[in-house]
């Protein structure tokens, strides 16, 4: 199955807890990390529900 990097771009600070459980859930958390996961519909709909706090990354 296709990979995808996703990088986090925002910070948890202040931001509903759903939001943040979400963040975890990708396996992010810090500044700047980047996680490499299978391409699915759950992992888009997550980054779409994210869109001011992750990014994905080409390549």
């Amino acid at each position: 199955m296709a990979k995808i990097k996703i990088k986090q771009i925002g910070s948890p600070i202040r931001r509903p807890e759903a939001q943040k459980k979400i963040l975890i859930g990708l396996g992010l958390g810090k500044m700047n990390r980047v996680v490499e996961l299978e391409d699915t519909a759950e992992v888009r709909g997550a980054i779409a529900k994210l869109p001011h706090m992750v990014a994905v990354v080409e390549g």
